[in-house]
This record gives structure tokens, sequence and C-alpha cells, in this order.
């Protein structure tokens, strides 16, 4: 990938529309030069065809290289501004897929999607606008104040510490955007990361009527957002309005100061006319500069986003193939927790048989999902080892790790894509016979055969179009394409209907039929008495572990949970 090692570096286009830019800013000045000199002829009646000629052709000369030098320069800072976006992106892009997968469950969403998106299009501002202004604003200030210094140096006096004034002026308003504008980008990752939320959960916020009181979070967090940009003008636009005041006090003083040079006649008319409009210009250039080094020194905000997160720490592990000559799962003395000083897992120990079914059952909250997580490398335990194979996979990265593994989720995730593309993401090489087999075998060909377009057909986001059975039973039919060695089924008929229920078990059936290492997590014990072992998590341990009889001969808390279950069924 190009500039892999610095995505930032600006290339030659970039610095050519740079040069350009500031090269126009000059040749601008001197319309000031031509326009001395016409004023001069004028005054001096000397005006004659040869000199309207020389000088229109002067302005002609000088505007046909601006337009051509702008528009060179122009074109060219634009695409090498955008160059260097498109290669921000394309490094981040591949960035993300590098960060540990428990970055995305510890509030970064929110400040992730805003780096990505609008961070990395402020600074394509900066490149593509801000700094060719600046450039070219800068060069003309400094040129008209030594011309305006050639016509009568005293002027020029005047302007220069007005112009130096600048620097003070956005040191203040660098503080202010240095305390409030950070605020402001990172509140703006929380409006964001509450938004997705809202809308992500909208559907069961109002099932449960529970809309307003989310809503009222998301409103909070928008309004954070409208004070802190109020808060940020507010401390911004006093220090312009002051040094607007200063600088515009440029324009009566050298009127007033060179009226005397004019009234003594040791200053021409011309001049004297010169001087009391340019720093009309100039006071205006010196504004214009102000306004667009804040917004520079704002939008730099982005670049830092875009600098830590370009920095951030990548998942460690070997990239190298991991083929472990067994696909039995052992976890040895785990311990994890989520957030500091509460334990989710506690010295969890087990081993997962090599093609056998080790089922997985225990109070909500007791840390089953856990350990399904921390087997697909989405979580790295704090303490003890994971192996597949009898190789720790501590230095292997995810990618290589859920390569061997087929997940079932009781939440599925569905892309906004056709029934065919959502099921191939398992494997791209699959033809669609190899899709529509897998279908079969997990009971959803035939929802899928009456679906407008059968297989082409689009099923929303998240797959919002279709039933949570419907889209359990693709999930199913992923992993049974994908036909990896290792499948983790975590609670997948919980939340269903007894018809889909029924369907799904059929083909979860179908799926545990095939030689694989499961885990298993489940609500109901019945489904799970003919695991070739059960555990037991319990407040973050392996309390217990055997088959379903030995567990009931033992008596310990499996068999209440039994006894538990049968009386319910029977009530």
């Amino acid at each position: 990938m190009e500039n892999e090692t610095n995505p930032m570096k600006k290339n030659r286009d970039f610095r050519i529309g740079l040069v350009l830019g500031v090269l126009e800013g000059i040749l601008s000045g001197s319309n000031f030069m031509l326009l001395y000199a016409v004023m001069q002829v004028l005054w001096g009646g000397r005006l004659d065809m040869n000199r309207i000629g020389l000088l229109t052709g002067g302005l002609g000369a000088v505007f046909v290289l601006r337009l051509v030098i702008y528009s060179t320069g122009y074109v060219r800072a634009q695409i090498g501004g955008a160059e260097v976006s498109r290669q921000i992106r394309l490094f981040l892009g591949d960035k993300i897929r590098r960060i540990p997968l428990s970055r995305f469950s510890q509030g970064q969403t929110g400040q992730y999607i805003n780096t990505l998106t609008a961070n990395v299009n402020n600074y394509e501002k900066i490149l593509t606008h801000k700094i060719g202004d600046l450039a070219k604003n800068i060069a003309l200030c400094a040129l008209l104040i030594g011309f305006v210094g050639s016509i009568w140096l005293p002027a020029g006096l005047i302007l220069l510490p007005a112009g130096l004034l600048l620097i003070p002026a956005l040191r203040l308003s660098f503080r202010a955007v240095n305390k409030y504008g950070v605020q402001k980008n990172a509140i703006s990752a929380e409006a964001v990361s509450s938004i997705v939320e809202y809308v992500t959960g909208i559907q069961t916020l109002r099932a449960y009527g529970m809309g307003g009181a989310r809503n009222r979070t998301t409103v909070a967090a928008m309004k954070a957002f409208s004070d802190i940009s109020f808060h940020y003008e507010a401390k911004i636009i006093p220090v312009g309005f002051l040094y607007s005041i200063l600088l515009w006090m440029t324009l009566p003083l050298t009127m007033w100061a060179s009226s005397f040079q004019w009234i003594r006649g040791t200053l021409g008319t011309v001049e004297y006319l010169l001087l009391c409009m340019l720093p009309l210009f100039f006071s205006r250039l010196c504004g214009t500069i102000f306004i667009d080094m804040t917004a520079y020194k704002n939008l730099m905000i982005s670049k830092r986003q875009i600098t830590r997160l370009i920095g951030e720490q990548e998942e460690k592990g070997s990239d190298s193939g991991f083929a472990p000559g067994s696909f039995d799962i052992t976890m040895r003395d785990v311990a994890f927790s989520y957030n500091p000083g509460e334990p989710v897992l506690s010295g969890a120990s087990f081993i997962a048989g090599d093609g056998k079914l080790t089922a997985v059952v225990g109070d909500s909250g007791s840390g089953k999902s856990t350990i399904l997580n921390l087997i697909a490398k989405y979580y790295e335990p704090q303490s003890g080892s994971i192996s597949i194979g009898g190789i720790p996979v501590k230095d292997v990265k995810a990618a290589q790790v859920l390569g061997l593994i087929s997940m079932v989720d009781q939440d599925v995730f569905l892309f906004d894509d056709t029934v065919r593309n959502n099921i191939r993401y398992a494997r791209q090489d699959a033809d669609d016979r190899d899709v529509e087999e897998a279908c079969r075998e997990a009971n959803c060909h035939g929802f899928i055969q009456r679906l407008p377009q059968g297989y082409d057909t689009r099923i929303g986001e998240n797959g919002n179009f279709l039933s949570g059975g419907e889209r359990q039973r693709l999930s199913i039919a992923r992993a049974i394409l994908k036909n990896s060695p290792i499948l983790l089924l975590d609670e997948a008929t919980a939340n269903l209907d007894i018809e889909n229920e029924l369907l799904v078990k059929q083909a979860v059936a179908r799926l545990l039929s095939k030689k694989k290492t499961v885990i298993m997590i489940a609500h109901t014990l019945s489904v799970v008495q003919g695991a070739d072992q059960i555990l037991v998590v319990d407040k973050g341990k392996i309390a217990e572990s055997g088959t379903h009889q030995q567990l009931l001969r033992r008596g310990g808390k499996y068999a209440d949970m039994w006894q538990a279950e049968l009386a319910l069924s029977k009530g």
C-alpha cells in the first residue's frame, strides 16, 4: 500500500499547488503596482495611446498569468490533497481491521466513526483549501506591507505592527481552540455513539416504551454538543472582534499621519490616495488570515485524532498459518473482567474434547458468553491460557483463530444485501449450489424461495425484513457453509416462538451431526442432556463438569437446575 508507514505524507501535486498558490498571491499584489502606475499617468496628464496600450497589456498579461497559475495550482492542490486523503482513508480502513476486537466494545465506536468520517473530511479541507489560502494571503500581506513602505516608510511601519498583532491574537484564539475544540471533538464522538445506539435499537426501545427515555439521552448528547459549540464561539469571537478594532485603526491612523506630508507637498496626491485605500484592503486581508488560522487550528484537532488512530496499538500475534493437528480446546486458570475490580471469570478451567459436544449452562451473568468470546479472541484474558490442539492462541492473531471457528449467536448480524451474499460472506468462493445446499440444511430454503426475488432479495439493514427465526436460520446456514472444525453456539434458540424454535433446533441438530468440536450455551437443560460434557458455570468458575447422568448423581447445582426445569415444565 502506498505510504503505508506515513499515510499523511504530502505528494508532489500538493507541493506544486502550494507553491503556485503563493506565486498567484504575489502576482495579485502586483495589481496594486499597476494601479499605482495608472494613477500616476492619469494624474500627471501624460495619457496617450502608447501608455494606454502598455498598461492595458500589462494588466491583461498579469490577469492571464494569474488565471493560468491559479487554475493550475488549484487543480494540483485539489488532486494532491485528495490523494493524501485517499491514502489516509485506505490506511485507516486497513488499520481498523488490525485493532483488537475488544476496543469496539469499550465505548470507542463513536470515536472511530468520527475519526473515519468527520475528522478525515476536516483534514482534507486543510489540505485542499486552508493551507493554500493561508500561504497565499500571508504572502500577499507581506508584499502589501513592503509596497506601502516603499511609497511612504512610516505607513509601512504602521501596518507592520498591526500585522504582527496577529500573533498574540492567534495565541489567545488557539488557547480557546485547544480547550474547547478538543472538548467539542470528544463530545461530538459521544453524540455519534449515542445516535448510533439509539437508531440501531429504535425498534426494541419503542417495543418497550423506552423510545422517549433513550431519546432524552440522545437529545442530551446533542445539547451538550450545542453547548460546547456556543462556548467555543463565545471565547473566540471577542478575540477576533478586539483584533479587528485594532487592525482597522490602521486606516484612520495612516490617513491622518500621511495627510500632513500631503499638505506639506512632500507626499504626492497619487501616493496619498493609495495610502488611504491600501490599509482598507490590508485590514480585510489580516481579518481573513485570523479567521482561517483559527479554523486551521481547529481542523488540526482532527489531524491529531487521525494520528492517534494511526498510532493505536494493534492486535498482537503472528500472521502465519495457524494449523493445529487437533481441535480440542483447553482453558486453564483463566481470569477476565470487562471492568477493573469486577471479575467475570476467575480461575476457569476445562477441556473441550476434539469432535465432542461440550455444553455450558449456568445462571444469567455467570460468564457463559464470556467463555465463547475469549475462545474466539474477541477479548484477551487477564491471566491464564487458552489453547487449541495444544497450541496457545495468545500469540496468534484473532483472524487466524476465527478462521477455524463458526459462530451462531442469539444476536444475529446481517448486512443490507441479498440473502445469497449474506450467506456467502461465510465462504467467498462458494458457488450458488453450495449456498442453497447450506440453506436447505439450515431449514431456510423454503422461506427464501417465497421471498420476492428468492435468494436475490435484499433483506434490509441487519435483516429487519425477516423474522427472528428466519434471521437465526440464515446465521446457521452461514455456519454450515463455512464448515469450520470448531462451532460455538450461544443460545441459538433463545427468544423464538415455538414454531421457529423447532425449526432452529432441527437446523442446529444437523449442524451438530457433523464431526466438529462444539461448545454450546443453552438456556434449557433438555437441549444439552445428550452432550459429551456439561460445564456448570457459577460466579465465574466452572463449578461442576460431567455428563448429564454424572451431574444428576452428584446432586449439586446442575441437579437443582434440572429439578427446577422439570417442575416448571409440569407446572
